[in-house]
């Protein structure tokens, strides 16, 4: 049995997954990984579009995953709060040039953003973490809406609604369709999100802890170490929330806006983006930044491959559709 949705039908991949854009993770092996697994990989834009080379970087990435995959992938562009804006128009501009047909989008003040890969007829997914945001970035054009929940990794937003409820609203107000997002990791999952009125799930955590993934071992060990508890919150003072894995250093950060809320400047040298890098691509070290991760981390208890991850996860699925289900009538 192959689970058919409004996703797969639209995007032409064989199971209902989306793996969101992640930080240092998102480049063209982990896109083409799950591609390939049959999912919708993701390549990171402003992971990839790096000075020196910047929207060139992203060029060669697409070119990249292009030879590891025939199957459908798409490029994450996230608008967020920052001292100096990405080359938002240069990503775009190369991701029209190299023909890529599927964009996922998040973020603040999406309209322009929106409007212009329309314009180009790419499909546009886009990740809010409010049913009313949802309705706008459809007003704009977005064809599909990933709803992402407070157990996300990352950014939640500032309105603190899990799943369990976020979802339950979208299918009752959203004219779009909708994935759902944040914390998801199972078949079981899976099989919930489409009975309230989802048509698949967006990963992003759960594909950290794959054979495939770009990320040092420790990393991945202590994902499947983890417990539920093992994420905290940093930037409340900020009105800028991420989701990070709970270490001495995002405490320090939580103690410093504590006593500075609002002062960026106090905790810069602590969240520097680079030390996210060096944690997950050189040293492993799972203590000495913040990086980010959902409450699904409490979920995995392995390693597989991506191949092994989607088929195990769209079986259960299928499973509870197909037994546990007709077996409640």
């Amino acid at each position: 049995m192959v689970l058919k949705t409004k996703l797969t039908e639209a995007l032409g991949i064989k199971h209902p997954i989306i793996q969101g854009g992640m930080h240092y993770v998102g480049y063209a092996e982990m896109a083409a990984a799950v591609s390939n697994a049959g999912g919708l990989g993701v390549i990171t834009a402003l992971t990839v579009a790096q000075p020196p080379k910047g929207k060139e970087a992203l060029r060669d990435e697409i070119r990249k995953c292009r030879k590891l995959t025939n199957k459908p992938f798409a490029v994450n562009l996230t608008l967020l709060p920052v001292g100096v804006p990405p080359d938002y128009d240069g990503i775009i501009e190369v991701c029209v040039q190299e023909g890529i047909k599927i964009m996922e989008t998040a973020g603040r003040n999406p309209e322009a953003v929106i409007k212009k890969l329309k314009q180009h007829g790419i499909f546009v997914i886009h990740k809010c973490v409010a049913v009313r945001h949802a309705q706008t970035a459809a007003r704009m054009g977005a064809d599909f809406i990933s709803m992402d929940g407070f157990d996300c990794g990352g950014h939640p937003g500032e309105e603190d609604v899990g799943n369990w409820v976020l979802l339950a609203q979208a299918a009752k107000e959203l004219q779009v369709p909708f994935v759902a997002s944040g914390g998801s990791a199972t078949g079981t999952q899976l099989a919930a999100a489409l009975a309230i009125g989802a048509e698949g799930l967006n990963m992003g955590t759960r594909f950290m802890a794959t054979q495939e993934a770009p990320v040092h071992k420790n990393i991945k060990d202590a994902l499947v170490k983890a417990k539920v508890t093992d994420t905290t919150h940093i930037f409340r003072s900020l009105k800028n929330t991420e989701r990070v894995y709970k270490n001495p250093t995002a405490k320090k950060v939580q103690q410093i806006e504590a006593e500075k809320p609002g002062d960026f400047s106090a905790i810069a040298a602590l969240v520097k983006g680079d030390a996210y890098r060096v944690s997950f691509h050189e040293t492993g070290d799972t203590e000495s930044s913040v990086w980010s991760c959902g409450q699904s981390i409490g979920l995995i208890d392995d390693v597989p491959t991506c191949e092994a991850l989607l088929s195990r996860i769209v079986a259960e699925a299928e499973d509870i559709i197909r037994t546990r289900l007709p077996s409640k009538l």
